[in-house]
């Protein structure tokens, strides 16, 4: 299989079980996480304000995919099924006219703070490294069903907007008005799941040290969240309201 092929293959696979990759950084990182405050002083656990920093970094990443679902249209922005790439159009205004693959850049930063908040820089590099290979071939498969899909349109695009560095000049407003509807269907879990995550990792840094810096923004945060979620997840179930994308 020539290395152009090799590489879509395993970018369509990758992008099929991507739901694994949270999973692995999440328990490698709680491991490292806990071997760094084990031997750690008490001084230096579980910072409050380097931990609200962290947090920061993760909804600067989440707010990039809020405001990339909420003006993308039907059927794109990451779609994917068991037949294969989904793509009705092609998304070339709003954050798609800076940067090809925003959800990938938003992925990033939404991990990049949970893999800070371990204070292991090993693990920091080991991740941006790992994301890096690891969406890079995502990236190229979608690429490649999107240049066969639309030809010359894709190839004009691709040329002057940058894959995963944003070019800011280059901002065209959006062509759709800002669904909120889209955004409370497709991202209710990942805001309920950072703030989850923060507070379980500061609930074990605690733990570790007998600590009373507790960090209540983060458990304030995943209250609030949660009761969301549900009211979010009861809405769904009960009416149509959010099973319309648009």
């Amino acid at each position: 299989m020539a290395l152009k092929e090799e590489f879509e293959t395993q970018g369509n696979w990758l992008f099929k079980y991507r739901s694994f990759l949270p999973i692995s950084i999440l328990v490698i990182g709680l491991f490292v996480f806990i071997q760094t405050n084990s031997h750690s002083t008490p001084s230096n656990i579980c910072n409050p304000y380097f931990a609200t920093f962290c947090l920061f970094v993760s909804l600067i990443g989440l707010a990039i995919r809020i405001y990339t679902i909420g003006y993308a249209p039907k059927n794109t922005s990451g779609r994917n099924t068991t037949e294969g790439q989904v793509a009705d159009t092609l998304n070339t205004t709003g954050i798609y006219s800076v940067v090809r693959h925003p959800l990938y850049f938003g992925n990033f930063f939404m991990w990049l703070g949970i893999a800070l908040l371990t204070e292991n820089i090993w693990f920091v590099v080991s991740f941006i490294l790992f994301y890096w290979i690891y969406y890079e071939r995502i990236m190229f498969a979608e690429e490649q069903f999107l240049e066969r899909k639309f030809g010359n349109a894709y190839k004009e695009w691709a040329e002057k907007v940058p894959a995963f560095v944003p070019k800011l000049g280059l901002f065209n407003k959006p062509t759709l008005s800002f669904s909120l509807r889209k955004v409370l269907k497709k991202e209710k879990n990942g805001l309920f799941a950072v703030f989850l995550i923060f507070t379980a990792f500061n609930l074990i840094g605690e733990w570790l040290k007998n600590h009373t810096h507790f960090n209540y923004l983060f458990l304030i945060g995943c209250i609030v969240t949660m009761l969301i979620y549900v009211i979010l997840k009861i809405i769904k179930m009960n009416t149509a309201y959010l099973n319309n994308d648009r």
